[in-house]
């Protein structure tokens, strides 16, 4: 890090022990000690944007992003009269629909109550769109503003990425991790 000029904040520095919970209450670590500072565990770390908790259930991050998603819906609901409905789904995009594409490859295999929450957002956010009464049904609605669900957005992007490395379109990073594998032959 030092040959890159970067230095690691004492303050913000935070770690997490993770495994299931029968190894951690095998575990006692009260604090590691960086540069001057004594950090203790913590429960979940932000990383990149992602928080991460202890057992890896991302029920932390989810959570994160429901909390955040529903007060800009609730933001743009208030000034919703004034806006275009092209307007209204730009601003949806940039501050809703950003927040469940983020890092949505790593929500791949969540328990379907945990995508549940995140496909109600995508819902009131597609209601507040086109202006839909929230007891009509919300497939045509999602189907007219072109908007796969949650679920498939995940599925979608991952495909995306497999797709990209195989064919030399992805960033160098990734395609190292993809190898394309043959079935065997008889």
């Amino acid at each position: 890090m030092q040959e890159n000029f970067l230095k690691l904040n004492d303050e913000k520095t935070e770690f997490v022990l993770i495994g299931s919970r029968q190894q951690l209450s095998k575990v006692n670590v009260p604090h590691i000690t960086i540069g001057d500072s004594d950090i203790t565990p913590s429960l979940s770390a932000r990383n990149l944007g992602v928080i991460l908790d202890s057992s890896m259930s991302l029920n932390t991050h989810v959570s994160s992003i429901v909390r955040s998603a529903s007060f800009h819906i609730r933001n743009i609901g208030r000034i919703r009269k004034y806006l275009s409905p092209h307007a209204t789904e730009q601003i949806v995009h940039s501050f809703v629909t950003s927040r469940l594409d983020m890092g949505n490859s790593l929500l791949f295999g969540l328990p379907q109550d945990q995508i549940a929450r995140l496909q109600r957002i995508q819902n009131t956010a597609a209601r507040l769109v086109t202006l839909t009464r929230k007891r009509s049904h919300i497939t045509p609605v999602l189907r007219e503003l072109h908007w796969l669900p949650v679920g498939y957005r995940i599925v979608y992007k991952l495909l995306l990425i497999v797709f990209k490395s195989l064919n030399d379109l992805a960033p160098e990073y990734i395609p190292g991790g993809i190898y394309q594998m043959s079935p065997p032959t008889i």
